[in-house]
C-alpha cells in the first residue's frame, strides 16, 4: 500500500513541477529525500531520564526507534564532555517518511495555538527546510499526563532541489502552509 501523500506526489505534482519549471525528464522534479526529526536536550546532562524520555516520545511520533546523539566537543561552561549524550533523532525515509509529513500536515500543524501557517524562510540555500517545534504535544501519539518534560524538535525536510525556489514549490504543492 502506498501513502496517499506519495500517490499524490507522483499523479500531481510532479507534472505540476515539470509545467512549471519546464523540465524535460520526469528525474529532474524535485522530491523529498528524507525528513529528520532532532531533539536536543541540554538538561540530559543532569538527569539521564529526561533523554530516554525523549527518545520513547521519538519513537511514538515516528514509528522508528530514535538514535542517541553524543556532544561534538566539550565546553566547560555548560559541563559538557565530548561523547556525552546530549540528544536523540531519527532519520525517515520512504514509505514512513510521506506518512509523518501527512500527520504532520493534516492533524499536528494545524494543532499549534494561533496557527497561521510556518515560515517560508528557513530554507538552506540548497533546497533543504528546517522547521522547528516548541512543544511536542501536538502529536496525537504523545499523552499530556505521561510527559516528563516538555521540549521541542526539529523537523528538517532534505530534497533533492537545487534551489530555494524549486524545493518551496514542492513543499506547497505537497500542502504545507507556508506564511508568506
Amino acid at each position: 500500500m502506498t501513502p496517499r501523500l506519495k500517490e499524490k506526489y507522483i499523479n500531481e505534482i510532479v507534472p505540476a513541477m515539470m509545467k512549471e519549471f519546464s523540465y524535460k525528464n520526469i528525474m529532474q522534479a524535485p522530491k523529498i529525500q528524507k525528513i529528520v526529526l532532532n531533539v536536543g536536550l541540554g538538561e540530559a546532562i543532569q538527569n539521564i531520564k529526561f533523554l530516554e524520555a525523549a527518545q520513547k516520545e521519538l519513537g511514538k511520533i515516528t514509528g522508528q526507534k530514535a538514535v542517541i546523539t553524543k556532544a561534538k566537543k566539550s565546553i566547560a561552561t555548560f559541563k559538557l564532555r565530548q561523547g556525552m549524550p546530549i540528544g536523540c533523532k531519527v532519520t525517515l525515509r520512504g514509505n514512513t517518511m510521506y506518512e509523518f509529513l501527512d500527520r504532520l500536515i493534516s492533524v499536528a500543524l494545524p494543532a499549534i495555538r494561533d496557527f497561521r501557517g510556518i515560515s517560508g524562510k528557513s530554507f538552506d540555500g540548497r533546497g533543504n527546510y528546517a522547521l522547528g517545534i516548541r512543544e511536542q504535544f501536538i502529536f496525537p501519539e504523545i499523552d499530556y499526563d505521561k510527559v516528563e518534560m516538555v521540549h521541542g524538535l526539529d523537523i528538517i525536510m532534505c530534497t533533492s532541489a537545487g534551489t530555494d525556489k524549486e524545493s518551496k514549490a514542492l513543499l506547497r504543492m505537497l500542502g504545507i502552509p507556508f506564511r508568506n
